[in-house]
């Protein structure tokens, strides 16, 4: 009898599908044993020995497993082929206890009948090299954890953490931040002229290479051009090709499932995971759609580039087969695993359409945007007709581009790329044109944009923070522990995000940036090719590390006593105000504590400047007191709450428009999910169901005619699928 052991019940399903009845499959249920929850569990003076002990739960599973092990002729640890995987597996086999020839290691890079045979006829060894690799970053991150967030602790407040990647993700934001607060806009100008040509058509062009700074240069520019001549010097007709983009990997799968799906990067490899495992597909039982999904390269295998070629050919012909398959490459400057393929479907042929009946809402969705990357990967490229147009008017020179599709070639199956045509007009070198309109518009300048979650884990890839197995739960991280805040779609620190990384740049300026951070995981790299000692790099860090850390217990001021002055002067004493650090931030206090007790909030105003937070006031009356209500922001947003606190805490949220539903006199409000995510509902619930995960604004769409718009970044949307409308918002 052969056993199999792998992590999940799901993936357990799908093996027993292709493999025979001498085989029995075990699920570990993800890891069964790891460094202690509750204490260091690494001992320093022995040489980072690490204290590994059975995860709470699982002495059951374990029993079972071992239990199976006994009647076993061989077992195969098939866990995740990836370095969380490889822990997996050797955890296993050393708790079993058993001879090395009868332990394998089996590698499903997908979950398809070949495939796992394919793997089982040829094993491997554990990879003692993968796994001291997992070792030597789980024991770096005990130790940053367990001694970094003690002097949190002490120095700001209890239950806070610190740790060796996310607190570098988390400097990130802040340093975003910090960008857009010192930004000050600079003003300038861009003119467009509306000409037109001698057989009556219109052509819109713009002003080229020249910086217009304010209005009176651009009032100098106008005169002199409603004298001048306008004048064709050149047109300019070409085909211009787009090549497809790669295949998948982690990071740009994640990226590309928050823009175009509005997942979450911890969502998308959820789903990611069911569809590597096995889904099952009526009467042909569960079968892995996609390859593992933990990946940095754009590798694909010989077999799997013939079959998309011969599918392209089939389904749209050979117009849209390039002579030879498209090998990408990645960035020079970016180091990667190479370890797997690219996120591909295992099998071309079964269609998002096919496999739509048996898939959840989003699991479709997430296995038709892999499918559709992956194919257009290998068509030919898209073919535009563009024209360019170089008008001369005086001393000035203005441009114009028309573009129209040709040959849709990749777009047929990407079509998120493809762009509205915009021709121009039949015209002619040396004509001259009539000048119908001038249109100078006035621009700012702007400020970096924050992050998202997926331009957060771009940047983290970029800058080699992280690996692929690790941005989801890096971005879970600094969210649940609130240091970061989510707020439409955009990533804001909150005060205490900046109060904790302030401290730790401030402390530990060689620990906690990117260049270190690189580096370790280039050296955590070396160590899975078998090319660096992991203890190496826990000696070089660890003792540069213990003097830091000794330095900060010495220097660094508990939050509460550190005293700034403030302009602003005590109401009820007379006395300065002071702003003080409390565990939730900054707030002004009375000099004259504890004698006078008075403070207020604070808060940042759009300079990045710390002002009064001076509450609203309204018309409407307190139902407890009879005091007037004021606009408060919390955790959640705006509400209403009594101008009499404390001694009065009635509070309610504030109505944002009437319910848009027929027949329903309820509000809209802000509610929130049992996880604590903003949405906006009708008070009249459950007996109406309205809900939007965006702010409606009361707004009828001036297109459709929809009732109400939403808010969508810098735009107010039309929330009508069939309707396209979107204006830029003034806010």
């Amino acid at each position: 009898m052969f056993l199999v052991i792998v992590e999940s019940p799901s993936k357990a399903k799908t093996l027993k599908k292709f493999l025979g009845k001498n085989y029995k499959i075990e699920a570990s249920y993800g890891h069964v044993i790891d460094l202690p929850k509750n204490e260091f569990g690494v001992d320093i003076e022995k040489d980072f020995a690490p204290k590994y002990v059975i995860i709470e739960g699982k002495e059951k599973v374990l029993k079972r497993i071992a239990s199976s092990a006994k009647k076993a002729d061989t077992i195969f640890l098939a866990s995740d082929p990836d370095r969380e995987g490889e822990a997996i597996a050797w955890h296993i086999a050393n708790y079993l206890n058993i001879p090395e020839n009868k332990v394998k290691r089996a590698l499903f890079y997908e979950i398809t009948k070949n495939a796992v045979q394919e793997a089982i006829k040829n094993p491997v060894k554990i990879d003692i090299n993968k796994f001291n690799a997992q070792q030597a970053r789980r024991i770096l991150d005990r130790i940053v954890g367990y001694q970094v967030s003690p002097l949190l602790w002490k120095k700001i407040k209890a239950g806070l953490s610190a740790g060796r990647v996310q607190s570098v993700a988390v400097r990130l934001v802040c340093e975003r931040e910090e960008q857009i607060r010192k930004f000050k806009p600079e003003e300038y100008w861009k003119v467009e002229v509306i000409l037109i040509t001698e057989d009556s058509e219109e052509v819109q062009v713009k002003l080229e290479k020249i910086k217009i700074k304010s209005k009176d240069e651009v009032e100098k520019i106008v005169k002199e051009l409603k004298k001048a001549q306008f004048i064709v010097e050149k047109v300019e007709e070409k085909e211009k090709k787009k090549y497809p983009l790669p295949p998948f990997i982690t990071s740009t799968l994640q990226q590309e499932a928050s823009n175009r799906l509005n997942f979450r990067p911890a969502k998308t490899m959820q789903i990611a995971q069911r569809l590597y495992e096995g889904v099952p597909l009526g009467e042909e039982g569960p079968v892995g759609l996609i390859t593992y999904m933990r990946t940095d390269s754009f590798r694909i295998s010989d077999v799997a580039i013939g079959a998309v070629r011969n599918f392209i050919k089939e389904k749209f012909g050979n117009d849209y087969l390039p002579n030879r398959p498209f090998l990408y490459s990645q960035k020079k400057n970016r180091k990667i695993q190479d370890a797997h393929e690219a996120i591909r479907p295992t099998n071309v042929y079964r269609t998002p359409e096919k496999v739509k009946p048996f898939l959840k809402k989003d699991e479709y969705k997430l296995y038709k945007l892999i499918w559709e990357r992956f194919v257009a990967s290998q068509m030919s490229p898209a073919i535009y007709r563009e024209k360019v147009v170089v008008v001369n008017a005086g001393n000035y020179k203005f441009s114009g581009e028309g573009k129209s599709l040709k040959f849709e070639g990749f777009l047929k199956v990407w079509g998120y790329l493809k762009e509205k045509d915009k021709e121009l007009p039949e015209i002619r070198e040396g004509e001259l044109l009539k000048l119908k309109e001038i249109k100078p518009k006035q621009y700012f300048t702007e400020p970096p944009p924050r992050y998202t979650e997926s331009t957060l884990v771009k940047a983290l890839e970029e800058k080699g923070i992280g690996r692929p197995s690790t941005y989801a739960p890096i971005l879970s991280n600094i969210i649940e522990r609130k240091y970061v805040q989510l707020k439409d779609k955009k990533l804001y620190p909150t005060e205490l995000g900046e109060i904790v990384n302030k401290l730790l740049v401030e402390n530990f300026p060689e620990i906690f940036n990117v260049h270190f951070t690189a580096l370790m995981e280039e050296n955590l790299d070396k160590v899975e090719a078998g090319e660096l000692y992991w203890k190496d790099i826990l000696h070089d860090f660890y003792y540069k590390f213990k003097e830091t850390l000794e330095n900060a217990y010495k220097t660094v001021q508990h939050i509460k006593s550190v005293i700034e002055e403030s302009p602003y002067v005590c109401e009820k004493c007379g006395s300065k105000m002071v702003v003080r650090w409390g565990e939730h931030g900054k707030f002004l206090a009375c000099s004259n504590y504890p004698e006078c007790k008075n403070t207020k909030s604070l808060k940042i105003n759009k300079n990045g400047e710390l002002t009064i937070d001076i509450p609203q006031k309204t018309e409407e009356k307190c139902e407890k007191c009879g005091a007037n209500l004021v606009i408060k922001e919390g955790k959640y947003g705006k509400f209403l709450a009594c101008s009499n606190y404390p001694e009065c805490d009635f509070t309610k949220p504030i109505s944002l428009m009437k319910c848009p539903n027929k027949d329903c006199d309820g509000e809209i409000i802000i509610k929130r999910t049992k996880r604590g995510k903003v949405f906006y509902g009708c008070t009249n619930y459950p007996k109406c169901d309205f809900a939007s995960w965006y702010e409606p604004v009361e707004k009828m769409c001036p297109e459709c005619g929809w009732p109400y718009l939403v808010k969508k970044s810098k735009y107010l949307v039309c929330p009508n699928k069939k309707c396209n409308y979107k204006e830029k918002t003034t806010e």
